[in-house]
């Protein structure tokens, strides 16, 4: 993947949150890697390097800022849409495919040798899908270590990692802090809500259209699997290791998650297929512009911005959705 080092210069020079996710500022001297809309001062040109995924820049031995915190950024709109061999590979690395059948599974998933899989991502991602998936636990680590009383060992298999040992390393490359320390320097204590249950926030690019996403919702939820009450979305969630639930509630600059977890190691998958569902990845502000652009469209566009593209948790359900759809009103459908 090619960046274009004045463009991501600018970006990061006027602390632009619309390209946050789409690369990651390394600082040579400091060693750290930030998002493009990072409050720090902005680095010399000489000291700077620009990556377009986090598992690049670690690649690089770089760690992640704890000021901007850059592996919590929203992710890429180019992978989200993309129906290519990398946006495939990436939707299922971040479902956590590599997590629990390792590369070789990823790979039958794509139809692809795992040497050209790798060869793809290392030219598009400047990283392959191990080096990928790992970027990915770290982060679960982090949310897991933040917002649950776990202990680190249960904190270490929850979030895929093979060892704890395994573990305590990645954390200390990524965060420069053991897992313990991280805990204890942020003085934060587990959100209530029992155990399984965690409480996260999910980042997006602004304007988020909220109340069209509910209503989009609330029009086709199912009852006994999913409703829109005061403002928040519930739903059941199957997920590879067991059953969950999902409460959802978008807030100013993003949206409140609560999980409530069979398994804790489900909380990346939970994670990504609810981001999917919301379309929290997009880039709402291009979309705007795109439409914007039909002199039919303009007005509305301008009256109601930030509207997003609701999807599914579930494959299947949306297969039998979309046909149970073609056939009658939306009204029926739910019955059906």
């Amino acid at each position: 993947m090619e960046l274009d080092f004045e463009r991501c210069y600018r970006a990061v020079d006027s602390r632009d949150q619309r390209f946050d996710g789409w690369f990651y500022t390394g600082v040579t001297s400091t060693g750290i890697y930030c998002r493009p809309s990072c409050p720090a001062m902005t680095p010399k040109r000489q000291n700077v390097r620009f990556f377009p995924s986090a598992a690049a820049a670690q690649g690089a031995g770089l760690r992640a800022c704890r000021r901007c915190r850059p592996d919590a950024a929203p992710g890429s709109p180019l992978w989200d849409v993309r129906a290519d061999v990398v946006g495939r590979a990436m939707r299922l690395i971040a479902d956590g495919v590599v997590d629990r059948d390792g590369v070789p599974g990823l790979a039958a998933r794509l139809g692809y040798t795992e040497r050209h899989l790798h060869r793809m991502l290392r030219a598009e991602m400047g990283a392959g899908p191990l080096a990928l998936a790992r970027a990915q636990r770290a982060q679960t680590a982090r949310t897991l270590i933040e917002t649950t009383a776990l202990g680190m060992a249960e904190i270490a298999f929850a979030a895929g990692f093979g060892s704890v040992r395994q573990f305590n390393d990645t954390v200390r490359e990524v965060y420069g802090v053991a897992p313990s320390e991280l805990r204890t320097a942020l003085g934060r204590c587990p959100a209530p809500g029992g155990a399984g249950t965690i409480t996260l926030r999910l980042a997006y690019r602004p304007p988020l259209h909220a109340r069209a996403l509910l209503d989009f919702l609330a029009l086709r939820a199912l009852p006994g699997v999913e409703e829109v009450r005061d403002g928040t979305y519930r739903r059941g969630l199957r997920l590879p290791h067991g059953a969950g639930e999902a409460a959802l509630t978008p807030a100013d600059g993003h949206v409140a998650a609560t999980l409530r977890l069979t398994d804790m190691r489900d909380l990346a998958p939970a994670v990504a297929r609810c981001r999917r569902l919301l379309d929290l990845d997009a880039d709402p502000t291009a979309v705007d512009g795109t439409l914007a652009d039909d002199p039919a469209l303009a007005a509305v566009v301008a009256a109601e911005p930030g509207i997003r593209l609701p999807r599914a948790v579930d494959g299947f359900e949306m297969a039998v959705r979309a046909i149970v759809g073609q056939q009658v009103s939306v009204a029926s459908a739910r019955t059906t």
